[in-house]
């Protein structure tokens, strides 16, 4: 019985899509695309090289495993295979090569015109987010986390946003998993990347990046939702004074920032 609830569950769609996917979840930017394909053809790629030089080795092992005591006849070289054995690797690579700079290049494109711009602090051990919309008048609000209650980016579905990533202290990690993306967030430097939220809903975020003691900890949130709601929760914030830019939240600029915890 067991072993049919096993077996029934891994005949599920979710499963299903889960295995085409080779273990990511599921996409939810315009970005995604581009990664998935370059990450299935890679281990495809693997597999296949795998499966040749394994199968050419066990080959080996069984076609010229030692019969008798007679020694074989010695070969000292061969041109033909020697040429091939050093060309192939090259080859490999740089088809790996062509197909990870065209992919990459898709992925941190960047828009002349994004109808968004968002500011990512990072800092021991929390988010700040500065949204650059302009707001009953006001030029940008702003919302931050701290340990007990972790940081919200909302994100409106379906518009393009531009991210600039800034840190206060040590190097941080911007990750969403379910936008494929990943990148550092380094004090005294900008980095920045662009993608189009595609499917509403809550996604969970974090530091990839060992900050110290809380790193665990430096988790947030991503909200996508519709634009109307967008616009609702920055009048939300802006009716809070939470308007201008900030660097830091309160509990998340000390020299531990752990909000009160010990």
């Amino acid at each position: 019985m067991v072993l049919g609830t096993l077996l029934l569950t891994g005949c599920s769609s979710a499963t299903t899509e889960q295995w085409k996917r080779l273990g990511l979840p599921e996409g939810a930017s315009d970005r995604t695309e581009a990664i998935r394909s370059l990450w299935i053809g890679a281990w495809t790629a693997a597999l296949i090289i795998g499966v040749m030089v394994w199968g050419l080795i066990l080959f080996v092992v069984v076609r010229y495993r030692k019969r008798n005591e007679e020694a074989p006849r010695q070969v000292r070289y061969n041109l033909p295979l020697e040429v091939l054995y050093t060309l192939a690797p090259f080859a490999i690579i740089g088809v790996l090569f062509f197909y990870t700079v065209e992919h990459g290049n898709q992925v941190t494109k960047m828009d002349a015109n994004p109808q968004h711009t968002v500011n990512v602090v990072g800092q021991q051990w929390q988010w700040t987010f500065n949204y650059k919309d302009t707001v009953d008048g006001k030029q940008g609000v702003w919302e931050t986390g701290t340990l007990d209650k972790p940081a919200t980016l909302w994100l409106p579905v379906n518009e393009s946003v531009h991210f600039d990533l800034t840190a206060q202290d040590v190097i941080h990690s911007f990750w969403v998993p379910s936008f494929y993306f990943k990148l550092d967030v380094i004090p005294g430097k900008t980095n920045k990347f662009e993608l189009t939220p595609t499917k509403t809903g809550t996604f969970a975020g974090k530091c990839a990046e060992l900050c110290g003691l809380y790193h665990s900890r430096m988790v947030f949130s991503v909200k996508v939702v519709s634009r109307d709601e967008y616009d609702a929760h920055l009048r939300e914030l802006a009716a809070k004074g939470q308007t201008g830019a900030a660097t830091g939240g309160a509990d998340a600029t000390t020299i531990l920032g752990t909000g009160g915890h010990k």
